[in-house]
């Protein structure tokens, strides 16, 4: 047994390290990675409803479709190969997925029934099936550090930024083609990926709400490519000055960039037309995770090393609340109850 096992068996005994109150239809959660929990938050009053096991070294978390279940990343640099599982109605901790050989799972996305996840390790990306309990699905990468991940709704388009290797790898579904003789693909079609050349230390991105364009930014370099995701290739590189950057997200309009930072005090906020920086605020030493409110009015962004999330209003672009979720916050997700 792994020692991320032992970990979340642990857990399993308790439903949940703070308990005191349901878990709203709708919902914030947010990992502290220092203290292994999730944290389930009302997010009308942004109070603490329950912390969670999270198992070790929890990186990103993201909630079914159903907002009843989250999914985690046990990361470890490789060192774990876990995805813990919180019942968000129970406010406790299940049985862990054990992923076997993919090894540092990291970034994650639930869509068509699936969680959709990097193995970093093992230069990886895979689906888990909750239905049946089962990796069903797995594609290498051939890349360093494949870290982060988005799946298209329709399922025939992936994603990924390598961030050693400083490209995005872009893996399409084909169709099933005949092959010499007449003799037909592989069953249910093949998939051909395209890498892309990037910046330095590319890790997060973002997908532009109309599917067109894929930002990435590149940490080591300070600047953000912009993919064409018609033409496969880097149309643009900008120079927005944010070195140390760690995810980028568009607002739910696309008109909006938010960058955050690990090497600095700055949440950067881009204008997605021209490339332009429109606002740098100031929300304390460092950031990492962001995450966009449903209803389009508020931000969420980790501050990792002050230990707290922030709010930040979307149309004065101002920091208008804090909330302090334990040690080392990071990955955010919203789960809606259906």
């Amino acid at each position: 047994m792994t020692t991320a096992s032992l970990a979340f068996l642990f857990g399993l005994a308790t439903t949940s390290l703070v308990a005191a109150e349901s878990t709203p239809p709708n919902a914030l959660l947010v990992l502290a990675k220092a203290d292994s929990t999730l944290a389930i938050v009302d997010p009308s009053t942004l109070k603490i409803l329950a912390r969670v096991p999270a198992g070790p070294d929890p990186h990103e978390v993201i909630a079914s479709s159903d907002g009843r279940f989250a999914y985690i990343s046990n990361y470890g640099g490789g060192a774990y190969n876990t995805l813990g599982v919180v019942d968000l109605v129970e406010q406790k901790a299940l049985a862990p997925v054990d992923l076997g050989a993919l090894r540092g799972p990291h970034g994650l996305v639930f869509v068509g029934g699936k969680v959709w996840f990097t193995a970093e390790a093992a230069k990886a990306i895979g689906s888990y099936d909750p239905a049946t309990k089962k990796i069903d699905w797995i594609l290498g990468t051939g890349q360093d550090r494949t870290h982060m991940i988005f799946v298209w709704e329709d399922l025939k388009r992936i994603i990924t930024t390598n961030v050693s290797s400083a490209t995005a790898t872009i893996i399409e579904k084909s169709e099933r083609k005949p092959g010499p003789g007449g003799h037909g693909g592989p069953p249910g079609g093949d998939w051909e990926e395209t890498v892309v050349g990037v910046g330095r230390g590319d890790e997060g991105f973002d997908v532009s709400p109309d599917g067109k364009e894929i930002w990435v930014a590149n940490a080591q370099d300070g600047t953000v490519s912009v993919i064409d995701v018609a033409s496969k290739k880097v149309t643009r590189t900008l120079d927005a000055n944010v070195r140390g950057a760690n995810r980028l997200k568009f607002t739910l309009d696309g008109k909006r960039v938010f960058i955050s930072s690990l090497g600095g005090g700055d949440l950067v906020i881009l204008d997605a037309a021209t490339g332009e920086v429109v606002k740098r605020v100031k929300i304390g030493h460092g950031a990492a995770g962001i995450l966009m409110q449903p209803d389009g009015t508020r931000a969420f962004v980790a501050c990792s090393p002050d230990n707290y999330v922030v709010t930040v209003d979307l149309k004065s672009l101002d920091v208008t609340g804090h909330l302090e979720v334990g040690k080392d916050p990071d990955g955010l997700a919203w789960a809606a109850r259906k």
